[in-house]
């Protein structure tokens, strides 16, 4: 198991090297070849390591009650500290153990939840990679895409496998790094270079949140191991990890709870907002397409914005103890969730629909978090890995018509194209069901899951009630904007730009492959996976979780069971009815629902995405900007001068000194005579 873990991360980073030193003079036009190869062996081996997972717990269930799988896989230690004699003890559950042993070891984890990550990223990521070789093909920067995808695919593992907050704060910035690079590929476009460096400075400002939490963590804890650290020759803990097992069994001694425990968990989710785009850090994601649409795919569907969801999942034992952290996580999610449905229900631009979406999605898999235990990490994850499909099936589509329009993807300029694009329609259509949560796609087992469990917990808080309420709107919300954009895109009167009336054809078969691939796991992932809860029972193993799979919300499954699903059917019906009207309905339906919006100010909010990029330009970039210009007048005009200053008065000495060294006699002996004089004045006055 071992070999494998190191395989599915080293393979990546090879092909990135081998891309950036042979991709400009010799691989060229097989710059891909690196890439796909490295990243289906780390496929092949995270399905090896799920069915390991898989048969070791098959193995154990039947020897305990709770099975906890974690391999551990120590590469070496960065960095140690070793305790005084003093040194205060923290207690846990096998006694007591050494609060400054401190170590930064280099380690790979694997438990149930690491695997789940491991094979949706390297699924997908494999999938847009080879969909990457059409639609780049002709891009001068061939090889350079393939050398940052290759990064970041290597970044997103690691990420997911490091078993260390400052391990994971690295590749946490990695993969903002290689998300700049993507975003900002095509960097000579204003508007591409603009959005990279857009996406890079928001998410240092969750970043900085992160970081304080990890700051925070060590300063309770004394250490930022996940895992309990346990001496090989006696097997006692010498080491208790943050989230390992040997606190977990200890909760009133080993968890924080109260002020502080709030405080982690707050600044922990700064950065989850920064990185998975919830409010109000999510400006930078929309303006992310600026990118190449496989990275939008690759973004929005297996890499980066999970990453967040991934973080608070894996750290659910303190949010455990911090139930207000919990609650304000749910309150964001929701108006999130909400907030970019209205959104997308205006924009014109279809990639920028999705975008919102996303956002969207991210919002439901983060209120499934805030119900909090074993049950919302899973209906969390399960959401995740359904979205990660029927996403990256709907960019790739997108993709799919911006290659048949010349890259026009503007909802006013294209149309009906269906009968142009069968394969790409047929797909998208699948992906949108999905989306919009119809049964029996992927998209209705997942989303109903997190409704279901915000339900229930209404039961016991009456603002859960609330935030059910929001997010089953915002469920007809998604059934709406999906399909506005599919039927406005594929049906009613054919819309090509001029000049790509003639040539607009279907994608290559390397591009359709990937395509079929994704809308068939859109349609049985959720059937595969749903109705036996086979993603909580595959996490219950996680080390993390394990101590929390009897959750109280685990008892309120049994109410309403057979509500939600129905009250979600009904909506998604109702939007994608209401969109078909909105898009193909009369003009003389349609027209009566556009004024009402507009007479309410809410057409103009959504359309103008509430003004946010307009709060933030003129209540922060403007200021700054305004203070950095004001600076720079001071350097240029003030210090600059002063410093030329100060640098001009010896040389202006200089010059007028300079004429008196002529080489004339008389006045060297002329200024012998004033400085006898000068010291015969300061020795007797």
């Amino acid at each position: 198991m071992a070999f494998l873990i190191i395989l599915i991360a080293v393979m990546p980073l090879g092909a990135a090297i081998l891309t950036a030193v042979l991709g400009p003079r010799h691989l060229r036009e097989y710059s891909h070849v690196p890439a796909v190869t490295a990243v289906a062996i780390s496929f092949v081996a995270s399905l090896a390591l799920l069915f390991l997972t898989v048969r070791t717990l098959g193995s154990t269930s039947s020897h305990s009650e709770q099975p906890v799988l974690e391999h551990v896989v120590q590469l070496w230690t960065w960095a140690e500290i070793s305790p005084t004699g003093g040194s205060p003890q923290v207690p846990v559950a096998h006694g007591t153990v050494d609060f400054l042993r401190f170590q930064i070891p280099v380690v790979l984890r694997v438990d149930p939840l690491t695997v789940v990550m491991l094979v949706t990223v390297t699924a997908v990521s494999l999938l847009v990679i080879i969909y990457s070789i059409g639609y780049m093909h002709e891009d001068p920067g061939y090889w350079r895409f393939f050398a940052y995808v290759s990064l970041f695919v290597f970044s997103m593992i690691m990420l997911v496998s490091v078993s260390n907050f400052l391990l994971l704060y690295v590749f946490w910035e990695a993969v903002g790094l290689c998300s700049y690079l993507l975003i900002g590929f095509w960097y000579r476009k204003p508007a591409a270079a603009a959005a990279g460096k857009k996406a890079f400075l928001v998410n240092r400002v969750g970043d900085f949140g992160f970081a304080l939490g990890i700051f925070l963590i060590w300063s309770v804890y004394g250490t930022l191991n996940f895992h309990d650290t346990v001496d090989p020759q006696t097997g006692e803990v010498y080491s208790a990890g943050v989230l390992g097992m040997a606190r977990l069994v200890h909760p009133q001694e080993g968890l924080l709870h109260g002020g502080v425990a709030t405080a982690i968990c707050l600044l922990l989710f700064a950065g989850a907002c920064g990185k998975s785009a919830q409010f109000p850090l999510h400006v930078w994601l929309p303006d992310a397409m600026e990118g190449p649409t496989p990275v939008s795919a690759l973004i929005h569907a297996a890499t980066m914005v999970t990453a967040g969801v991934y973080m608070i999942a894996r750290c659910m034992p303190l949010f455990e103890a911090a139930p207000y952290a919990l609650t304000i996580v749910g309150v964001i999610a929701v108006i999130t969730a909400t907030m970019a449905a209205i959104i997308a229900l205006t924009q014109t631009d279809l990639k920028r629909i999705l975008a919102y979406s996303t956002i969207s999605q991210l919002g439901y898999m983060f209120l499934g978090l805030s119900v909090g235990g074993l049950v919302g990490v899973a209906a969390a994850m399960f959401h995740l890995v359904t979205h990660a499909f029927f996403k990256a099936l709907l960019f790739l589509g997108a993709g799919s018509v911006m290659h048949a329009t010349g890259g026009v993807i503007d909802l006013n300029e294209i149309g009906g194209l269906r009968r142009r694009l069968p394969w790409t329609h047929v797909t998208f259509l699948l992906g949108s069901l999905a989306l919009a949560g119809l049964w029996p796609f992927a998209g209705f087992f997942s989303k109903d899951e997190i409704l279901h469990l915000v339900y229930e917990r209404g039961r016991a808080s009456s603002l859960y009630v609330v935030l059910f309420a929001a997010a089953a709107a915002t469920a007809a919300l998604t059934a709406i904007y999906t399909f506005r954009a599919y039927f406005r895109t594929f049906f009613g009167e054919e819309r090509l730009p001029p000049e790509a009336v003639t040539h607009a054809h279907e994608s290559p078969p390397v591009m359709l492959a990937p395509l079929v691939i994704l809308a068939i796991a859109s349609t049985l992932v959720g059937v595969a996976l749903g109705p036996a809860k086979v993603v909580e029972h595959f996490l219950a193993a996680t080390p993390s979780l394990a101590a929390f799979a009897h959750h109280s919300a685990e008892a309120q499954v049994s109410h309403g069971f057979h509500f939600v699903p129905w009250l979600s059917t009904a909506l998604t019906v109702c939007g994608i009815a209401w969109a078909a009207v909105l898009v193909l309905g009369p003009l003389a339906v349609v027209s009566p629902v556009i004024s009402v919006m507009k007479a309410v100010a809410l057409y103009s909010l959504s359309f103008h995405k509430f003004f946010i990029d307009e709060i933030y330009s003129w209540t922060i970039v403007r200021p700054l900007t305004s203070i950095a210009s004001l600076a720079g007048w001071i350097d240029r005009y003030f210090i600059d001068l002063l410093v030329d200053t100060i640098g001009f008065l010896p040389k202006l000495v200089g010059s007028l000194l300079r004429g008196s060294h002529n080489g004339w006699i008389p006045w060297y002996g002329l200024g012998f005579v004033l400085g006898i004089l000068v010291l015969l004045a300061a020795m007797f006055f």
